[in-house]
């Protein structure tokens, strides 16, 4: 697979299309892991740009006129593209949680409610779903239970219907044990539940991360609290642009 840094890929001016990226890594060749997710801490990943970018460099190349008319007419050309291939993420949210028998749950306390398993919301940039670990993993196992693996693979069909989107899979800890100990475990967590979602032949890019127990929704202070924190969450990014780090 041909390796491509950001800079190169949006000098690239594709009409009607978005470009793509390769992932590198120090991993296998590709920068996977065995199950075939892109892990962060392995690889990189090169997600697609906007048509608008490529509407801009497709001006500066229009031939006749001037070059500030055709990098005007590139970006709104490029912007038509990314609007016509673009997609609502409210509707891919709403999508999601229907295919996961449940309601998009914007409410910032949610993930304070101990009843809450399952969450889908949306932001402007992403869709996001967590679950929480006691309905996903057996205690101190990286593998997804039986009935968290048929959940999980729900979400497939919406999938298919959006391949450009960028799927980031997150693995959470309480602070029981070492920090190492639980990176690695919610690094384990995060790559099991890509390979699920990998393996059902969906083409959309998928990389995994840990983040241990630096990210808690709550103090790890009581049994309730630290519940609250052993978490993974799927993160649906539109483009590269959008992802964020989720770590911090």
């Amino acid at each position: 697979m041909k390796i491509l840094n950001f800079k190169t890929l949006i000098s690239v001016a594709l009409a009607g299309t978005l470009l793509t990226g390769c992932a590198t890594g120090s991993g296998n060749q590709n920068g996977q892991n065995e199950g075939g997710v892109f892990s962060e801490n392995k690889g990189a990943i090169i997600g697609t740009t906007v048509g608008a970018i490529a509407g801009v460099v497709l001006g500066n190349n229009i031939g006749g006129g001037s070059k500030s008319r055709n990098k005007v007419i590139g970006g709104v050309a490029g912007a038509a593209i990314g609007g016509a291939i673009g997609y609502s993420i409210d509707k891919q949210a709403k999508e999601v949680a229907e295919s996961l028998n449940t309601n998009v749950n914007n409410n910032p306390n949610a993930q304070m409610d101990p009843n809450n398993d399952l969450i889908v919301s949306n932001t402007d940039n992403y869709v996001k779903i967590m679950f929480r670990d006691d309905m996903m993993f057996e205690v101190n196992s990286a593998n997804p239970t039986y009935s968290a693996s048929q959940k999980i693979a729900k979400i497939n069909p919406v999938l298919a219907n959006y391949p450009n989107t960028l799927v980031q899979i997150v693995g959470h800890t309480d602070n029981s044990g070492t920090h190492a100990y639980n990176q690695t475990l919610s690094e384990k967590r995060a790559t099991n539940v890509g390979n699920i979602i990998h393996n059902s032949g969906v083409s959309n890019q998928i990389f995994s991360r840990g983040c241990s127990y630096d990210k808690p929704v709550a103090a790890n202070t009581t049994k309730q609290n630290m519940d609250l924190n052993r978490r993974v969450e799927v993160y649906l990014y539109p483009n590269q642009e959008s992802v964020i780090d989720v770590c911090k």
